[in-house]
């Protein structure tokens, strides 16, 4: 009997293993070996020339300015939407004066901030790119309605605003995801918490502090890991939204868009999948880390 229900687990867990083997693993495979080929995507046989990609790499100037602008997206993207997330979670569930009874209208406000994630991101990038329009955008155009004609800026077309226009609008997309997923690992805690925590004279700062973020601790660290691996890509809405695109003078290139490029523009497959491999250990190493270093002791709730 043990021997029929190992053979039967094993016949019913092959195919699905099969699968990911060739859909999963076997281009991970092909991509390591192509970024060792100077293959053009075209020609049926590519050269090996070892680790000359790699080299090319660190001497790329508009790949290290991707590199760069991919490290500003790391170091502000989540800690952004998850400080926003945490912000917007708390004032809903807790209102002004600190109850557990939130503020009127909190699952409306809650429905509305997680509306952007019903839009794809194609849909995202137009939007905005119509609002950041210079000359009929509703940005420039709230400002001079306001008469503050001064701020008005051409968003996406200045270098030293271009990338944190693009860092906005990722946020704005993210934030309502986190809100919901905070909100609802809030409703977890137990109420009896709060109530003793006010009893004590808590504040609102010192309760989130001592109460609620070590219990959602877990949330945070998984939302940081996730964002963290959308600010390593941020492709899409680069290509769409920006001039270049990538410009100007490359503010928001980024190494998804540098590997696109270099794939299907200038036929050089074999440089491209040496980028993809030096994003994928990157993001690897990036996600290691992150747990390691967010790894706490684990808070029980009794």
């Amino acid at each position: 009997m043990r021997r029929r229900g190992l053979g039967f687990v094993a016949c019913a867990l092959l195919p699905a293993l099969l699968l990911h083997v060739v859909f999963v693993l076997s281009p991970y495979a092909q991509a390591f070996y192509l970024s060792l080929t100077d293959w053009n995507g075209v020609a049926g046989q590519a050269r090996f020339v070892g680790l000359d990609n790699f080299v090319q790499l660190g001497s790329d100037p508009l790949f290290l300015a991707a590199v760069r602008n991919n490290l500003i997206l790391l170091l502000t993207l989540p800690l952004g939407t998850i400080a926003l997330g945490l912000f917007l979670a708390t004032a809903l569930k807790f209102g002004s004066r600190g109850g557990r009874s939130g503020v009127r209208g909190a699952r409306f406000y809650s429905i509305v901030f997680f509306f952007p994630q019903l839009l794809s991101v194609a849909i995202v990038a137009v939007l905005w790119g119509f609002a950041y329009n210079p000359n009929s955008g509703l940005i420039n155009g709230g400002l001079r309605a306001l008469g503050l004609d001064g701020l008005a800026r051409s968003w996406l077309a200045e270098p030293g605003l271009a990338l944190f226009a693009v860092l906005a609008v990722l946020i704005w997309s993210g934030v309502g995801f986190y809100l919901v997923l905070f909100s609802a690992a809030m409703d977890a805690i137990p109420r009896e918490f709060y109530e003793a925590a006010l009893l004590d004279g808590a504040g609102q700062w010192t309760t989130f502090r001592r109460i609620t973020l070590p219990l959602l601790w877990d949330n945070v660290q998984v939302a940081f890991v996730y964002l963290g691996m959308a600010a390593l890509d941020g492709f899409a809405l680069v290509q769409i939204m920006t001039v270049g695109p990538g410009g100007p003078d490359g503010a928001t290139e980024v190494i998804g868009l540098s590997l696109y490029r270099n794939a299907f523009s200038f036929s050089r497959f074999g440089y491209a999948a040496a980028m993809g491999v030096a994003l994928f250990f990157g993001t690897l190493v990036f996600a290691v880390l992150a747990l390691r270093a967010g790894r706490r002791e684990r808070v029980e709730l009794a």
